[in-house]
């Protein structure tokens, strides 16, 4: 909703810029997304990492009560 209001201010003081941005948007969304999968792939290795360290101490606690 923020980018909308924001699409709406530029579409009132610069109409041909508004129009560029709707234009580009999409391109830069496709650009970008690569480096929004490395991200979430580097966070999940990450998050292995975090449970394969702390699977000793969940294993020496024995089950939960």
């Amino acid at each position: 909703m923020t980018k909308f209001l924001l699409w709406l201010i530029l579409l009132v003081v610069s109409w041909p810029l508004a129009i560029l941005a709707l234009v580009f948007y999409p391109i830069v969304w496709l650009l970008l997304l690569p480096f929004r999968l490395l991200g979430l792939t580097v966070g999940a290795v990450f998050e292995l990492l975090r449970a394969l360290i702390h699977l000793p101490a969940r294993v020496l606690r024995g089950p939960n009560r």
